[in-house]
C-alpha cells in the first residue's frame, strides 16, 4: 500500500527526516490521526537498531496509531510485531509498518475510530428526580429536594465537560442519587465505565443492591445493557489452590481444624468465594492462611483457575459498565497505572476514565494508610515460616518440599540456620526498640532522638536487613535450576513469592536506615499488643503530603471525578479539604464547587445542650463531670444513646464505671471492641434500649435512624493529639512553611469530625433528638464559634449541667421548644 493512503503529506516527511536523523535504524512513532482518517500528526517515541526498537507502552497507549519502520524494507510483521499490534488492537490503537523512504506502508492493524462522547441532556436527566418523574411515580413517598436536583446538575456537567465536581451534601439530600442518575445514564449513553468508590462496606452493599437496581428499573431502557459489580480486594476470596494445600497439610499431621472444615464445605457451595457469604467469623490466622493473595496468584498455570472465585468476578468486572469499590481497592490500581500500568488497559480494576469519590472526606486517610509501608516480627515470621519451620520434631516448610526434588539438597542445609538466625534477629531488635521507645506508645524518628538509643536499633535493623538477603540469595542460588524449569509446580512458585516478599520486607527496613534524609516521609514505631497481651513493635513509613499522588494518579489522567460527602467544608469553604489532598493546585476553571445544606428541620427537631459548668478536659475532676451527666442524661433518653469517645481510656474508665448503674436500669450496655463491628452495629439498631460507648471510627458510618438513637453525648472535642508522629510531622511542616499548624490543620481537621459525631443522630425526616457536647471548651475557646458555625442550626441549650437536662426532658417529651 502506498503511503499517501494512510499518512498526510507532512507526515511522511517528518517521519523520513526522523529516519536519516536515526542514521536509518528503527523508529518508533506514535501518531493522531485526523477527520479524513489519515494520520496527520506523528512524535518520536523511541529509537533502536536495525533489528528493533523499544516498545514504550505509556507512549503508545496515548496515540491514535504506533508506526515503525523495518530498515530491510521487508514490511512482514514479526512475531513481537504481531504481540504488540494485538495488546494495542485491543485499546483501539492502529499499528502501522513502513519502509525507511516512507513510501509504503503495511497496516496491521486499523485503529478504531474514536467516537465522541454523547452529552447527557440534564433537563431530562433531572426530570427523573422531580415531580412526575420516573422516581416520585415509583415512590409513593417521595419527595423532591431541590438541593438534590442542584446536586444532579453539576454531576451532568461535570461528566458533559471534563470538570472535576466537589460537592458537600448534608444529609437527606440524597446524594446517591445525585450521582447515580447521572453516572447511569453515561454509561448507558456512551458505553463507558464509570468507577464509583465509598470508605464503608454499607455504603458499598446500599449502592449495589438498593440505589442502583432501583435506578436502572426506572430508566427508559429499563437499564437493559447496564451491569453493575461490587468488588473487593482479593482478601475478601477464598483461594481453592491455597484452601486445599493446607487441607492436605493439615491431614498429613491428622489435625483437626474446624474452621478449615468448614471453609472447605462452604466452597463447594458459593457461587462468590466471598468471605461475606459466610454463616460465621472465621480466625484472622485460618483465613489469612486460604484467602487469595495477588503476588501468591499462579494465574493461568493454577490447576483450579477454572473454579477461581477471583478470575470470576474479574470476568464479571470487566463487562460491567458501573464498579463499586472501596477507596483502598481503588488506590492500589491507581497506584499500579501511575507506575506503568497505564490507564488503557486493566490493572487491578479494568479501565475507566471517570470516578465518583463518595465519603470523600476519608480520602486522604485512606491514600495515606494505602501509601505507607510498614515492618513488624509477625509479617517477616509469616514469611520466613513459609520455608522452614518444626512441628511435632519434623522439619516443614517450602524449603524441605524442594529438597526432596533437587539434584544435590544439599544446596539448601543451611536454610534452618539462617532462617533460625532471622527470628533471633527480629527478637533482638524489638528488645532494642523497647529500650528506645521507653514505655511510649509511638515515636516519630528524627534527629532529636538520642543517638545511644536509636544507634542500637538502627545496627539491629542493619544485621536483620543483611540476614534476609542472604537468606533470599541463598534459597534463590540453590533453587535455581528448579526456579527456571518448572514454573507450574504450586510449591516452587510459593517459594518464589516467599522471596519477591522477604526481598520487599527487606527494603522497608532498609528505608529506615535513611531516614534522616528522606524529608517527604513520617518514619515512626509503634508500640502494640497481640490478642494474647504480647507486646510488639510496628515500623510505619509513611508519605508526610499525597498532593503530588492525587495529581498524577486522579486529577490529571481522569476527564471527570466528583468528590462528595457530608463533610467537605469548614466555615462554608473547601480550602482546608482541598489543601489536604492536592486539589488546591488545580487551575480554577476545572473544578466546581457545590455546598448543599440539609433539608432536615434540625431547628425544630435537635437540641444542641453545651454545660457550662463542667471543668477543662485536662483538669481530673473532667472524667467524674462526664461519667455524672452521662448517667443522668440516659436515664432521661431511656438508653437509645450513642456515647462518643477520643480515646480508649476515657471510653474503658467511663464504661467501667457506668456500666452497672446502667445495667441496673434495665439498659443493654455495649462498647466497641466487644463483637465485631457490623454486629455491634445491629445489635445497637434492634434494642432501642441499648446503649453504645464508642470511639474513632463509630464517629462517622452509623446509621441508626428512629428510636434507636435519641441521644448523641460528644464527650471531649475531636482535636487529635498533637504528639501523634504523622500529625506532628505534618505540623511541623506547616510551620516551616509559615502556616499556623492549629488553624490551619488541628481545629478544622477537628471541625470535620465533629460534624461527622453531630451528623449520627439526625439520619431521617422524622428522627429528633438531642447531641451533648460535654467539652465546655466550645463555649469558652476563641475558636468555639468556628466549630459551632460548622454544625446545623439547632435548638439550643447552653447553662448548668441541671438545666441542660431540665432542657432535655421538655424536648424529647414535652415537645417544648427552646
Amino acid at each position: 500500500m502506498k503511503s499517501g493512503e494512510k499518512l498526510s503529506p507532512e507526515v511522511i516527511i517528518k517521519m523520513r527526516a526522523a529516519i536519516n536523523d536515526a542514521e536509518g535504524q528503527e523508529v518508533l512513532f506514535t501518531g493522531y490521526i485526523s477527520e479524513n482518517g489519515l494520520v496527520a500528526d506523528v512524535e518520536v517515541a523511541a529509537r533502536g537498531h536495525d533489528n528493533a526498537a523499544p516498545a514504550l507502552y505509556p507512549f503508545m497507549l496515548e496515540s491514535d496509531v504506533v508506526i515503525h519502520n523495518h530498515p530491510s524494507g521487508v514490511l512482514k510483521p514479526s512475531n513481537p510485531d504481531l504481540q504488540i499490534a494485538s495488546t494495542l488492537g485491543n485499546q483501539g490503537i492502529g499499528f502501522y509498518i513502513v519502509n525507511n523512504t516512507v513510501t509504503k506502508v503495511y497496516c496491521v492493524s486499523e485503529a478504531i475510530e474514536k467516537r465522541k462522547s454523547e452529552k447527557l441532556d440534564s433537563e431530562e436527566v433531572c426530570g427523573f428526580l422531580l415531580p412526575g418523574g420516573a422516581l416520585s411515580r415509583k415512590i409513593e413517598s417521595y419527595e423532591t429536594r431541590d438541593a438534590q436536583v442542584q446536586m444532579t446538575e453539576g454531576v451532568v456537567n461535570a461528566f458533559n465537560n471534563n470538570l472535576i465536581n466537589i460537592t458537600e451534601a448534608g444529609t437527606g439530600v440524597g446524594k446517591s442519587f445525585a450521582y447515580l442518575v447521572p453516572a447511569i445514564k453515561w454509561c448507558l449513553a456512551n458505553n463507558e465505565r464509570v468507577v464509583i468508590s465509598t470508605a464503608t462496606i454499607n455504603l458499598q452493599q446500599q449502592l449495589i443492591e438498593k440505589d442502583i437496581p432501583l435506578i436502572t428499573g426506572l430508566l427508559e431502557k429499563g437499564g437493559r445493557g447496564l451491569k453493575s459489580v461490587l468488588v473487593k480486594g482479593r482478601g475478601n476470596y477464598v483461594c481453592l489452590r491455597r484452601l486445599h494445600e493446607q487441607l492436605e497439610d493439615n491431614s498429613l499431621f491428622q489435625e483437626e481444624n474446624s474452621t478449615l472444615q468448614s471453609i472447605y464445605e462452604w466452597s463447594g457451595t458459593t457461587a462468590t468465594g466471598s468471605k461475606s457469604d459466610l454463616s460465621f467469623v472465621p480466625e484472622y490466622t485460618v483465613w489469612s492462611s486460604v484467602c487469595s493473595e495477588s503476588d501468591s496468584c499462579m494465574g493461568m498455570r493454577c490447576s483450579y483457575r477454572e473454579k477461581c472465585f477471583v478470575m470470576k468476578l474479574k470476568k464479571e468486572a470487566a463487562s460491567a459498565n458501573l464498579l463499586v469499590v472501596n477507596h483502598h481497592l481503588l488506590f492500589s490500581d491507581l497506584a499500579m497505572r501511575m507506575n506503568g500500568a497505564g490507564y488503557e488497559g486493566t490493572a487491578v480494576l479494568p479501565p475507566f476514565n471517570r470516578a465518583i469519590f463518595d465519603e470523600a472526606h476519608t480520602i486522604e486517610n485512606s491514600a495515606t494508610s494505602f501509601f505507607s509501608q510498614i515492618y513488624n516480627k509477625f509479617i517477616l515470621i509469616k514469611h520466613v515460616g513459609k520455608i522452614f519451620y518444626k512441628r511435632k520434631s519434623r522439619n516443614m516448610g517450602l524449603a524441605v518440599i524442594m529438597q526432596k526434588m533437587m539434584p544435590h539438597p544439599e544446596d539448601y542445609k543451611d536454610v534452618p540456620v539462617l532462617v533460625s538466625g532471622i527470628r533471633i534477629s527480629a527478637e533482638t531488635l524489638d528488645t532494642n526498640t523497647a529500650y528506645l521507645m521507653n514505655g511510649s506508645y509511638s515515636l516519630r524518628l528524627t534527629s532529636q532522638i538520642n543517638a545511644d538509643l536509636i544507634d542500637p536499633v538502627l545496627d539491629s535493623i542493619r544485621d536483620l536487613h543483611k540476614k534476609i538477603i542472604k537468606l533470599v540469595s541463598y534459597v534463590n542460588d540453590g533453587g535455581e535450576i528448579l526456579f527456571s524449569e518448572d514454573e507450574d509446580n504450586s510449591d516452587i512458585f510459593e517459594m518464589k513469592v516467599a522471596m519477591r516478599r522477604l526481598k520487599n520486607t527487606a527494603a522497608v527496613l532498609n528505608g529506615f536506615l535513611d531516614y534522616l534524609t528522606k524529608e517527604d516521609n513520617i518514619f515512626w514505631i509503634e508500640q502494640k499488643k497481640t490478642s494474647k497481651g504480647e507486646l510488639f513493635y510496628s515500623f510505619s513509613n509513611t508519605p508526610l503530603d499525597i498532593s503530588d499522588m492525587m495529581n498524577k494518579a486522579v486529577y490529571e489522567p481522569l476527564p471527570t471525578t466528583v468528590f462528595t460527602s457530608a463533610t467537605l467544608a469548614v466555615q462554608k469553604k473547601f480550602k482546608f479539604w482541598k489543601g489536604r489532598i492536592g486539589l488546591d493546585r488545580m487551575a480554577d476553571n476545572r473544578a466546581e464547587e457545590f455546598l448543599l445544606s440539609s433539608p432536615f428541620n434540625y431547628r425544630k427537631q435537635v437540641m444542641l445542650g453545651i454545660p457550662d459548668d463542667g471543668p477543662d478536659p485536662g483538669s481530673p475532676d473532667f472524667q467524674s463531670f462526664i461519667s455524672s451527666i452521662i448517667v443522668d442524661a440516659i436515664e432521661i433518653s431511656e438508653g437509645s444513646a450513642l456515647v462518643l469517645f477520643t480515646s480508649y481510656g476515657m471510653l474503658n474508665a467511663t464504661y467501667n464505671e457506668l456500666e452497672p448503674l446502667l445495667t441496673r436500669q434495665g439498659l443493654t450496655v455495649m462498647k466497641q471492641g466487644g463483637q465485631d463491628r457490623s454486629k455491634l452495629l445491629s445489635s445497637f439498631n434492634k434494642d432501642i434500649s441499648s446503649v453504645l460507648f464508642a470511639t474513632d471510627s463509630f464517629w462517622e458510618g452509623v446509621d441508626a435512624p428512629g428510636d434507636s438513637l435519641k441521644l448523641v453525648i460528644i464527650c471531649k472535642l475531636p482535636f487529635r493529639v498533637p504528639t501523634d508522629p504523622i500529625i506532628k510531622a505534618r505540623i511541623e511542616a506547616i510551620e516551616k512553611n509559615g502556616g499556623n499548624p492549629f488553624m490551619d490543620l488541628s481545629l478544622p481537621e477537628a471541625a470535620m469530625k465533629l460534624k461527622q459525631g453531630f451528623g449520627r443522630l439526625m439520619r431521617r425526616k422524622t428522627d429528633h433528638g438531642i447531641v451533648l457536647i460535654l467539652d465546655p471548651r466550645i463555649i469558652r475557646k476563641r475558636y468555639g464559634p468556628i466549630l459551632l458555625g460548622t454544625l446545623p442550626e439547632t435548638a439550643k441549650s447552653i447553662g448548668s449541667s441541671r438545666k441542660i437536662l431540665n432542657d432535655m426532658e421538655n424536648f424529647l417529651y414535652n415537645n417544648s421548644n427552646l
